[in-house]
């Protein structure tokens, strides 16, 4: 127990992430939890589904154990490795294996950017086995009752697929952007600014998603406007922390430039 609680202690939020359900999505998550089921959550970039899976561990009362996934990911990052120190050679527990053993959320955060064969570590994992190989250790690790895998990953036109041998793995929720008021709060509260400001940075960046697929793969995320949020109590006119947080950060290409910063004039 003592080994157990050391182990996660880095792992354990210290307060409640704010977070605000738009449907049934905390129901969803938690009837997959009660069968262990693992869980796919899927939606565009910025549109809080890491808020949610750090709510979930919060109202759980687990710990979460995050990985964000890239092409230079490998399995030995995942599951663990023979380390040399003064001592001579000591194994050292990757996140994943950390999460199975002791009993923990793990959040493998854009899954498809991972390279394949890192991938195909957690399938043990995702079935009834419940079960993850150390081979390099000859260890066979029990999943902890406690141990629940969720992944994520971004759907749009330029991401690579997830496949299917993995996919069907998982259970999944779908996550799309909040409705404007409620998304206004989010930013309200997020940032601090009075929910009428929030609402008009909110309503700009309704135009943004309306270019998406017309030279722009995504408009802006509710993160971006957080962050408009933000620099504008920081000081900022609405103009200048539009600009800043949103129109320069997502484009570098000419006409998609020149259509963002119309959306900006005719927002404000």
């Amino acid at each position: 127990m003592t080994e157990a609680l050391d182990a996660l202690a880095p792992y354990r939020l210290a307060r409640e992430p704010f977070y605000q359900a738009s449907a049934d999505e905390v129901e969803r998550f938690e009837a997959a939890f009660s069968q262990r089921l693992p869980l796919l959550l899927k939606g565009p970039t910025g549109c809080g589904k890491t808020r949610f899976i750090e709510h979930m561990a919060w109202r759980l009362q687990l710990p979460l154990v995050t990985v964000a996934c890239h092409e230079d990911l490998s399995a030995g990052d995942l599951v663990g490795r023979w380390l040399l120190d003064g001592e001579g050679t000591r194994w050292q527990d990757g996140p994943l294996t950390v999460a199975a053993r002791f009993g923990a959320i793990c959040y493998l955060d854009e899954l498809v950017e991972a390279r394949a064969d890192t991938t195909v570590v957690i399938h043990p994992l995702t079935d009834t086995r419940r079960m993850l190989p150390l081979a390099q250790r000859n260890e066979l690790v029990h999943a902890h009752a406690d141990f629940h895998l969720v992944v994520s990953y971004n759907p749009s036109p330029m991401a690579r697929e997830l496949k299917s041998s993995t996919r069907q793995r998982f259970c999944a929720l779908e996550f799309s952007y909040p409705e404007p008021e409620r998304e206004a709060a989010i930013v309200a509260h997020e940032s601090g600014l009075e929910l009428a400001r929030a609402a008009a940075i909110v309503g700009f960046g309704l135009r943004t998603r309306r270019l998406q697929g017309h030279g722009l793969d995504e408009g802006a995320s509710t993160r971006m406007l957080v962050h408009a949020a933000a620099l504008q109590v920081a000081g900022l006119s609405v103009v200048s922390a539009c600009c800043m947080a949103v129109v320069d950060a997502l484009s570098d290409e000419r006409g998609v430039h020149e259509a963002l910063v119309a959306a900006l004039d005719a927002s404000f």
